[in-house]
């Protein structure tokens, strides 16, 4: 089913969400977490080549108070969870991730008996089970995430930290243009499209309204901005070697989330998009998978991310017609890789599933699909300390204060203690279930030892 055809069937579950999830935006009150020891443990930092010697580390509140022998005297009520030598490591991060279009497929969004409960435990199950995972933070580039980011930050589900960029912003025929077929452009006839309505993706084109757009996803508490520069794989309109939005339109963008210290990432995937984007002043290029050693040289010279993904060739879900369109993004992807990070480029990894929650239990796994580029050390370090410094371009704008992706003294608490050494076995992470003895999110046990 194309992707705009899902829009009509969409609305009904979103604002089903959106009416319970416009909760206040503080969290509830919850006491502090009691001081937690993990004794004995060896510790992969976020950086390093090696794991450390074995070693104590204290947690008090959300924070890593001290790492090193004998670091505290447990009193009451601290609980001490035995490392036995096993290895402590920073939560993982995906950095690309569509938290509400994950977690419903097309045959369950036309579902008769879709209503409100449903979709609340479908799309709760998914964000828990994606912290049971061990993915502590996630950076989400395009859709409705808002409402379930406050449902999370309030303590009334169980999910990761989010990022949210809010509704991607598209020109008109552009990726996120998901009118449906007989719905005209809003702009002759005043009518908004059914996926502005519920905020699944904006419209605007010129100066004007791209300024617009960027602002209210911002107003919506955006941490940075999405918006897409070339053709895609899962859109019906546009071609994907097709160029979107103009310089200038660009510039728009990028001068509306410089002015409140973020950012814009960018859907693209060829050299003409991507160069456009640099020109604009774009810090961050998703996809890439069509690009040149030029420009990717280019990237690593003006210090542009590259947030890539490694995706299947097809599943049993995917519409023929898409598996055909994406054939040269799967191609591309085994090439841009290797040659990205033989150049310099700043690398970011994500997953971007849509569309197909079966995909989702698959997370861990995806990232291992990277092994034949990466050493075992490398490619923790792109889910922990790479991501968490791309999270960290939005600046003031990041919803989280603290560091992320390392085990150092100061930062925040977000660890996992797994069974074995994945340095010497990186497979282990792709068993969260059976590896992960204990998940920690700011400070508290998710999973584990209590």
């Amino acid at each position: 089913m194309p992707l705009h055809a899902l829009v009509g069937a969409l609305r009904l579950v979103i604002l089903a969400w959106a009416a319970l999830a416009f909760a206040p935006l503080h969290a509830q009150e919850q006491a502090p977490p009691p001081e937690i020891v993990f004794a004995d443990v060896r510790v992969f930092d976020g950086t390093s080549k090696t794991l450390s010697q074995r070693v104590d580390v204290l947690v008090r509140g959300n924070v890593i108070a001290a790492i090193g022998q004998d670091v505290a005297q447990p009193g009451p009520g601290t609980i001490v969870i035995e490392g036995r030598g096993r290895t402590l490591m920073p939560g993982l991060i995906d950095n690309h991730v569509h938290m509400m279009f994950n977690s419903l497929s097309p045959a369950q969004m036309l579902e008769p008996d879709m209503g409100l409960e449903k979709v609340m435990q479908l799309s709760a199950g998914q964000a828990r089970a994606m912290l049971l995972r061990g993915f502590t933070a996630v950076r989400d580039v395009g859709g409705p995430s808002f409402e379930l980011k406050r449902l999370i930050d309030s303590g009334r589900v169980i999910g990761p930290r989010i990022w949210p960029s809010g509704p991607m912003i598209s020109q008109t025929s552009g990726h996120a243009d998901l009118r449906l077929p007989d719905e005209p452009s809003r702009r002759f006839t005043g009518k908004i499209p059914r996926a502005e309505q519920v905020w699944a993706s904006v419209i605007a084109d010129g100066r004007a309204e791209v300024l617009t757009a960027v602002r209210e996803n911002l107003r919506l508490g955006a941490s940075q901005i999405k918006i897409a520069a070339g053709g895609g794989t899962s859109s019906e309109y546009d071609p994907l070697d097709v160029t979107q939005y103009t310089l200038d339109e660009m510039k728009a963008a990028v001068d509306a989330a410089s002015d409140w210290n973020t950012y814009v990432t960018v859907h693209a995937y060829h050299p003409k998009s991507v160069r456009r984007a640099i020109e604009a002043g774009v810090t961050v290029i998703e996809h890439g998978n069509l690009l040149d050693e030029d420009t990717l040289r280019l990237m690593a010279d003006k210090g542009v991310w590259l947030s890539a993904q490694m995706l299947v060739e097809s599943t049993e879900a995917m519409d023929p017609r898409r598996r055909e369109k994406r054939r040269p993004v799967i191609e591309g992807q085994k090439r841009v890789w290797p040659m990205a990070k033989r150049l310099g480029v700043k690398l970011a990894w994500g997953t971007d599933f849509l569309f197909e929650p079966g995909l989702n239990a698959q997370q861990n796994a995806y990232l291992l699909r990277l092994k034949p580029y990466f050493t075992p050390a490398e490619l923790l370090r792109l889910a922990t300390h790479d991501n968490a410094q791309l999270l960290a371009l939005s600046g003031p704008r990041t919803p989280y204060e603290g560091r992320l992706g390392v085990v150092e003294e100061g930062a925040l608490a977000d660890l996992i203690l797994v069974e074995g050494d994945p340095l010497a076995e990186i497979d282990l992470i792709a068993d969260p279930e059976r590896n992960f003895a204990v998940i920690m999110k700011d400070g508290r046990i998710v999973k584990g030892a209590r």
